[in-house]
């Protein structure tokens, strides 16, 4: 027996739209300052508290979290991890720390949009962190 099978083409898949809802920074400090005591991990807690306060969205909404880091060496362990801790979001939010030197911030953007705009996550927290005082005084 043969048979005639349609062939139907599906437009391709429309990627989702992302958008900045809020961003925020740590002050600039001069070098060797008051701010070069605070280690990286948190400085990026008081960006990412900074950033969600200002969203007016609450801290349980945020299910991920990319965060670029220049120089990890002295920082612990995960320091996503530990500045998303830091920043009081829940224990259960997935977080990864993103290693290409000066990139870090800018590749941790990117793989925050990509996996918005395929629908993988709904809300993010993107951001990048480092105090090169805290290395030098080392």
């Amino acid at each position: 027996e043969i048979r005639y099978v349609e062939r139907s083409y599906v437009s391709k898949p429309t990627l989702k739209e992302v958008v900045i809802v809020s961003a925020t920074r740590t002050p600039i400090g001069s070098f060797l300052g008051s701010l070069s005591l605070l280690p990286a991990t948190k400085l990026g807690s008081i960006a990412i508290q900074g950033a969600i306060e200002k969203a007016g969205i609450p801290k349980e909404e945020v299910k991920e979290a990319y965060m670029g880091n220049v120089l990890q060496g002295g920082e612990g362990q995960a320091p996503a991890r530990q500045a998303v801790l830091g920043a009081g979001l829940p224990i259960s939010t997935p977080c990864t720390t993103i290693n290409k030197v000066c990139a870090s911030g800018m590749k941790a953007i990117m793989m925050a949009s990509q996996s918005l705009m395929c629908g993988h996550q709904i809300k993010q927290e993107t951001g990048s962190l480092a105090n090169i005082c805290c290395h030098i005084r080392r």
